[in-house]
């Protein structure tokens, strides 16, 4: 179940968020190494989440993290702007209809097949969030080899800016543009969700 969430969500709403957070955890501090604020040994949380941004989580059908996603809105501090502003050649893109997309996550545990089908019911979402809440362009920073997967999609991108070396890796900033046909270019990629994945054993994403 994919759900779109604040941080003032139901309790439910509430469950879901922590396994997010959780999960980005994992990911991101214990997986990757990143340098970021932890609470309590097991929520990654950082500076970001706030009653601003949003949320889309998908759950398997015992309520299991499996993918999620965080928004920000680009008229307010957001990560491009405030800490990598150096990767657009031009002005950062700004407008109450661009949102970027931030702690894309991926359960670790799960098998690669279950990781795929959750990596596209979630883009699905993203791009059926857009067209429901007119939302004409998303912003993204990825390093390297993500960001010429996130190119490969069949939606319209652009880059913002050259690579830039940040320590260990290099990171690149892109323009994702959402409009009618963008559904349709991204299935013919093979991209489509999966309803199926409510039928995961809760296990998985434990």
């Amino acid at each position: 179940m994919l759900h779109i969430l604040k941080e003032t969500s139901s309790p439910r709403g509430a469950i879901a968020l922590r396994g997010m957070f959780e999960a980005r955890k994992r990911v991101f501090v214990d997986l990757l190494g990143w340098d970021v604020p932890v609470l309590g040994g097991r929520y990654e949380v950082d500076q970001f989440d706030d009653v601003h941004c949003a949320y889309l989580v998908l759950s398997d059908g015992a309520g299991g993290h499996l993918a999620s996603t965080r928004l920000l809105p680009t008229e307010r501090p957001h990560i491009l702007d405030s800490l990598y502003p150096a990767l657009c050649d031009g002005p950062v893109p700004r407008g109450p209809d661009i949102f970027e997309i931030t702690r894309f996550c991926l359960e670790r545990d799960l098998p690669t097949r279950d990781r795929r089908r959750a990596r596209d019911t979630l883009i699905c979402g993203l791009i059926d969030h857009a067209l429901a809440n007119g939302i004409r362009a998303y912003t993204a920073i990825a390093e390297q080899r993500w960001l010429k997967q996130v190119e490969g999609f069949g939606w319209r991108t652009k880059r913002l800016g050259p690579l830039r070396s940040d320590g260990a890796t290099n990171l690149g900033a892109l323009e994702i543009r959402i409009d009618g046909d963008t559904p349709k270019r991204v299935r013919a990629t093979g991209i489509v969700p999966d309803d199926t994945l409510n039928d995961l054993p809760a296990q998985a994403a434990a």
